[in-house]
């Protein structure tokens, strides 16, 4: 048995992870970028939730999720 038999297949699987987890980090972040929502869709998820949003958190939300749209 070759090393090239152990180390071939221990090199692809790491590259797939790493390429793997990169482009899964890419498209989340495309995808977080395209999500938005009004005041009334945040009102109501934060409720089933079991939160109840004042305007001041409400701000709060919608500056955090344009920050992360950039």
């Amino acid at each position: 048995m070759e090393w090239y038999n152990f180390v071939i297949p221990v090199l692809t699987l790491i590259i797939g992870i790493i390429l793997g987890f990169y482009l899964g980090i890419q498209t989340l972040k495309k995808q977080m970028s395209n999500f938005n929502m009004d005041d009334n869709q945040l009102r109501e998820m934060a409720k089933k939730m079991g939160y109840n949003l004042n305007a001041k958190q409400l701000q709060q939300i919608k500056n955090m999720q344009k920050k992360m749209g950039r």
